[in-house]
Formats: structure tokens, sequence, C-alpha cells
């Protein structure tokens, strides 16, 4: 069994744990956590997602968890700005610097947060997936900074393609993405 898999396995239990749930033992920190896996096993962790959903938001569970996959945001917010069909001839015409430098300006962390704060309302669970897709455009450790001042009471899990050693994101094993302080491990590797 790989460990990812191994890894994915223990996130039910943890997160249907009182302790969970209610933040306890966290010295009043906020409930952020990171669930760092290879990039590689990104379907495998794509499919567990959608089995965590399935059975936390089952008749026979008390919980409610709900997904902000950070791509999908930012499609959604292209087509409501009209320009989702435009973005091929943008980035032809003006370059892919630009194209990035303008998408950071429609998908501001602000932004994102607004619609997580206004959607999250009676969920038990957030989970944040998307992070590889969305990048350079939307930076993680950003979402997080501006996150915390509007989900101090529920919890919030992180799917991130990289690694997170409890100080710095490292999107894709690779890309230094800032250092984020706030997050636990959601499981230790």
């Amino acid at each position: 069994m790989s460990v990812s898999r191994e890894r994915l396995n223990k996130i039910l239990e943890k997160i249907q744990s009182p302790a969970f749930l209610a933040n306890k033992g966290l010295g009043n920190e906020i409930g952020f956590y990171i669930f760092d896996y290879d990039p590689s096993d990104e379907l495998l962790v794509r499919e567990h997602i959608a089995y965590l959903k399935r059975t936390l938001n089952s008749e026979q569970s008390s919980q409610k968890v709900i997904e902000f996959d950070l791509y999908e945001m930012i499609l959604d917010l292209l087509r409501r700005e009209g320009v989702l069909e435009e973005l091929a001839q943008m980035e032809e015409e003006q370059g892919s610097t630009y194209l990035a430098e303008a998408l950071q300006d429609i998908a501001s962390p602000e932004v994102y947060v607004e619609l997580i704060a206004d959607q999250a309302e009676g969920s038990d669970i957030v989970f944040l997936t998307g992070v590889g897709k969305v990048w350079p455009m939307v930076r993680s450790h950003n979402i997080l900074n501006n996150l915390h001042h509007v989900l101090d009471k529920v919890p919030v899990i992180m799917f991130f393609p990289g690694n997170y050693d409890g100080a710095e994101l490292k999107l894709f094993n690779k890309l230094k993405d800032d250092n984020y302080y706030r997050a636990f491990r959601l499981i230790e590797k």
C-alpha cells in the first residue's frame, strides 16, 4: 500500500473525532490543517476526497463537509466577469505574464475568502482543493492567510500536492510557495 493511501485511510477517523471538530488541543490556534501528498498521487487523492464527502454528507453522518476547488472557483469568477472565452486570445496578444497578472487581479485572495465565507456557513468542515491546478494565478498561502479571519470556528483542510513541513509549503515538491506557520499537518508522514 502506498504511503499516500495509508495516510488517506487515516483521515476519516481523525476528522470524525469530537476533539477535531471542536478544535481542542490546539492551544487556541486556528483549526487549519494541511494534507500534503506526493503530486503523483493526485488522482488517488481526488478519489478519496469524493469518498470522504459522500461519507460525511450521508444521512448516517451528523457532519457536513463542503469542498472549495480553487480552480473551479476561478473558472466561475472568469465566467461571471465574461472573460473566460477571451483568455486564449488575451494570452496570445499580451503574453503569459500579462495574463497571469490579470487573473491575479480578478481572483484575489479577498474574493476567494468572501466566496468561501458566504458558502461555508452551516458546514462542519471545509476542504480546499485544486491548489496545484490554479497555480500560479492563486497562491495557497495567500488564501490561508486571509481565510483565518473569517473561518476561525470551522476546521479547514487544504489538500496540498507537495510538501508541508510545518513552516514551508513546497508545491509539487519543487516550488517554494511561502512560509506558513498557522496550519498543522493533518496526518503525519
